[in-house]
């Protein structure tokens, strides 16, 4: 089945709803393509509707003309303009004039001993888990990594009624103090952080802080922590562990958008180095709701023509860069975390490859030659990410090996309408066994 639409969004989450949105205002034919049943991305999942914000937009996207194809996830782009999506068994050919692309992010996870462990998971994990229905009355939580997010899941599952028995962020006190003086100019921002500490109150924080390994039998039942020389045992249920958001580039690699220093490049009005391709949100930087929700307004604004108002937009979206430049530096990674992994330690959970066996080769190509890394069911988005951070390999390497279909597809849909206008012409003339 093939469709048109003079604006394809790919993204339901706070980027792509307001991409949406604003696009809806025009007079084009607007199509919204997300892989979960319901439109909000990891952010604005299950219980927020009590966030003002999201209930304002959501309300908005409700009453905005387009087409919404929720549990719809994108894998190919078999030639320009058109992009192949499936949905249980079913596969669409996605033909658009203007493509955004709102991917989102995924959470960076570090090896150490035991961090496969079941109730080992990562803090948006366990926030998406307890949201979706998961039981955490009364358990006892330990959550660590980096950023704003620990402090926000704390708050959450403290309100289910979680212990949290720890909250440890791995940078040092004194990276913050700095930091406090933007934080101050973002009244809003700073009653976030207030609302979160008053959800959490009774909870141990703890900066320069870190977990240095996971312990128990048939799941986790205590967690070891660092903080400068000291190391203790924390028993607990869950352990929670986010170092860092990492964008979803699969499907901007697949187009060949420009992308350095691991973020699509975009230009004032997030037009990207492809024609007729924006992209919004977290694949151009790690920046939180308030950015993603101007960026994706100005995509969509910019891709329906508006100009004027996507302009206007990009004026308030330089004065937030600041703030997320000054957050990043107050989160940079310690590099005592590339030290927390024994040479036993699994990186590759897919292929089981340890770390000793992945600091032999010097290269992301050459140690998934030799050893599969990277080639099990999540194709290197868990392991790859690590191993950039660990061993320093470049990561534009462990992104050219990206090819379609960029998610797990069925053969039926990888065989959709057989090959493309492109690949026909290139195979005219040509003998095939």
């Amino acid at each position: 089945m093939r469709e048109h639409f003079d604006i394809l969004i790919v993204g339901a989450g706070p980027a792509g709803i307001a991409a949406a949105v604003s696009a809806g205002t025009s007079r084009e034919r607007v199509a919204l393509v997300d892989d979960n049943p319901a439109p909000g991305g990891q952010i604005w999942r299950n219980g927020s509707m009590k966030d003002t914000a999201a209930h304002s937009w959501f309300a908005k996207l409700d009453t905005t003309s387009l087409t919404r194809l929720q549990g719809w996830q994108a894998f190919d782009c078999p030639e320009p303009g058109v992009l192949r999506a499936e949905f249980r068994s079913e596969c669409r050919e996605l033909h658009f004039d203007r493509l955004i692309l709102a991917t989102g992010a995924r959470e960076r996870f570090l090896p150490f001993p035991g961090w496969t462990l079941p109730n080992v998971m990562g803090v948006g994990g366990l926030d998406s888990m307890v949201r979706g229905g998961l039981p955490i009355a009364g358990k006892r939580v330990v959550i660590a990594g980096t950023g704003p997010l620990l402090l926000a899941v704390a708050a959450h599952l403290a309100r289910r009624g979680a212990k949290i028995v720890a909250l440890c962020e791995q940078a040092p006190l004194r990276r913050f103090v700095p930091f406090t003086a933007h934080l101050l100019r973002e009244p809003a921002k700073l009653l976030q952080g207030i609302t979160c500490v008053m959800a959490a109150r009774g909870t141990r924080f703890y900066t320069g802080c870190w977990p240095v390994a996971a312990h128990g039998t048939e799941r986790l039942e205590s967690v070891t922590l660092q903080q400068n020389e000291r190391q203790w045992a924390e028993r607990c249920d869950y352990l929670a562990c986010g170092f860092h958001l990492l964008p979803n580039l699969e499907l901007p690699a697949l187009l060949g958008c420009h992308i350095e220093e691991g973020f699509v490049v975009t230009d004032r009005l997030q037009r990207t180095s492809v024609a007729d391709v924006f992209c919004a949100g977290e694949p151009t930087g790690i920046g939180g709701v308030e950015r993603a929700l101007l960026e994706g307004q100005i995509a969509g604004w910019a891709a329906a023509g508006n100009i004027q108002k996507a302009a206007r937009q990009a004026r308030r979206r330089m004065r937030a860069l600041s703030f997320v430049r000054a957050l990043k530096a107050a989160t940079a990674l310690n590099s005592q975390l590339k030290e927390l992994a024994s040479d036993l330690t699994l990186v590759c959970r897919c292929e089981d490859i340890s770390f000793g066996e992945l600091h032999k080769h010097a290269c992301w190509r050459d140690a998934k030659l030799h050893t599969r890394c990277g080639m099990g069911p999540c194709q290197g988005r868990i392991c790859g990410t690590a191993a950039e951070f660990l061993f320093g390999w470049d990561s534009a390497s462990i992104r050219s090996s990206i090819r379609p279909p960029v998610f797990p597809a069925l053969i039926s849909s990888l065989g959709h309408s057989g090959v493309s206008e492109r690949e026909s012409e290139s195979l005219t003339g040509r003998n095939i066994d």
